[in-house]
């Protein structure tokens, strides 16, 4: 996958001094309908005021070309790093209720989307469930998940 940008918008990248609250856990977020960068900026909000969430980072915004289905607008996607006391079946349910609160649509696969939230990895652990994957089983070939990942590694 080529890059063609990053972008800094609001607090993408940016380091947070929050409280440990559990297991570490790292989201990676994507998006292409709308006004992607503001949309994230009001998931972090949402995050930071989660009393279950402790942030730790985000990392800069990429923007890439779309792979799988082809004919639609380029991706926004950025990682978050947090700490959280949900398991990962919670957290994969409060993923989901965020993607609809954003009025997520999935119509086909690789299919256009206001808000995409993936579990990219959480604590050390590895699952392998119908709907759920730990770490998600294709993060180390997406420059638009190992590019933003680095950063937050880097300043973490």
């Amino acid at each position: 996958m080529r890059l063609k940008s990053r972008y800094h918008v609001g607090e993408f990248p940016k380091v947070f001094r929050s409280k440990k609250r559990g297991n570490f856990a790292v989201w990676g977020i994507g998006g292409n309908i709308g006004n992607v960068p503001r949309r994230f900026k009001k998931l972090l909000q949402l995050l930071k005021a989660h009393r279950r969430i402790g942030l730790h980072a985000s990392s800069i915004i990429l923007k890439n070309p779309p792979f799988g289905y082809l004919e639609q607008p380029d991706f926004f996607n950025a990682v978050i790093a947090f700490d959280t006391d949900m398991s990962p079946r919670e957290l994969l349910r409060y993923g989901l209720y965020l993607e609809r609160r954003f009025k997520r649509r999935r119509t086909f696969k690789n299919a256009p989307r206001t808000l995409d939230i993936d579990i990219i990895f959480y604590e050390d652990r590895v699952m392998k469930k119908r709907d759920l994957q730990i770490p998600h089983p294709h993060w180390s070939e997406r420059a638009s998940v190992i590019i933003p990942l680095r950063f937050i590694l880097e300043v973490s």
